[in-house]
């Protein structure tokens, strides 16, 4: 039994264990395989800024985002933007009911990890641009990691106000806060300042409220909420319990099962939970529960 399989199983069984009827954790693992310089070490380098923030667009600068790992080399594109419509597809329909039941908080997804250096953030950026070429859906990235912002650093928008800013003062308006990018249906919340209490800040009332107010002021918008590691913080155990659905990547090969089943743990019960299997050698064709592998890419390494 591999290791995702043994993740899944837990997943049933905690879910069967619940009392009610709840329904089982809904489950999907395509294969992605993001492409990016090796590392070496327990911590990737900070990437180079590949956007700016102009007028208070984000431009972005997709020559940047590729030589940094973080979006697929032209050769591969075609093939990862197919494995995201994959991926894409059962969150869209949980956050809109159009092929599936609407869930409740289905359109607030967070992006999660056991540990660093699985590809969340390579996952998040890319996710985030698939979602937005749907033609009646909008998305909003949230940088959630507040700890180690990548997403704010990447895009140029680190000295910004953002979530954290919002939650420590109610006066802000956090609508005030987003920045639309020169990707069309694409906006960005930076993290905001660092806090000591951010945690806390995550738990509060007004936390509920924001996260409220976003999902809003546009019915047709599915937010993202890239978070910090599960295993390492304590903010991302808080942010599972406030939304809809979870994506968990897991890096095949380097995620032991211990850390993927602590990781599930801490998602807790009744929760809807997607896993993305890595930078695996997982063949074409072959597939979980119901749900193809997507197609192969060579095996390379993330830089985030």
């Amino acid at each position: 039994m591999s290791l995702v399989e043994r993740a899944i199983k837990k997943l049933q069984e905690s879910s069967r264990a619940t009392a009610g009827a709840a329904a089982p954790a809904s489950v999907t693992v395509p294969t992605i395989t993001p492409p990016g310089p090796a590392v070496s070490g327990a911590q990737a380098p900070a990437p180079v800024r590949p956007a700016k923030v102009s007028d208070k667009i984000v431009e972005t600068n997709r020559t940047v985002l590729r030589s940094t790992g973080l979006l697929p080399p032209e050769h591969q594109e075609r093939q990862i933007a197919d494995q995201y419509r994959q991926i894409k597809r059962p969150l869209v329909a949980n956050a809109t009911g159009r092929g599936a039941q609407k869930l409740k908080n289905g359109h607030l997804i967070m992006m999660a990890s056991a540990l660093p250096g699985e590809g969340k953030t390579f996952t998040s950026i890319n996710l985030a641009l698939s979602l937005a070429m749907e033609k009646d859906i909008s998305v909003l990235l949230v940088d959630a990691d507040i700890p180690k912002p990548h997403i704010s650093r990447i895009f140029g928008v680190e000295t910004e106000p953002g979530l954290i800013d919002a939650l420590a003062n109610e006066s802000i308006d956090i609508e005030s806060l987003i920045l639309p990018t020169d990707t069309p249906r694409l906006s960005i919340l930076p993290a905001g300042m660092q806090s000591a209490t951010a945690t806390e800040l995550l738990a509060s009332a007004r936390m509920e409220e924001a996260l409220a107010s976003l999902g809003a002021h546009e019915p047709n918008r599915i937010v993202l909420l890239d978070s910090p590691p599960l295993l390492l913080t304590s903010e991302s155990r808080v942010l599972a319990s406030a939304v809809g659905q979870i994506v968990l990547v897991i890096q095949a090969g380097r995620t032991s099962q211990k850390a993927v089943l602590d990781a599930i743990t801490h998602l807790g019960d009744n929760k809807v939970i997607g896993l993305i299997l890595n930078q695996s050698d997982v063949a074409p064709g072959e597939g979980y529960y119901g749900y193809s592998a997507a197609a192969h890419s060579p095996k390379v390494n993330a830089s985030v």
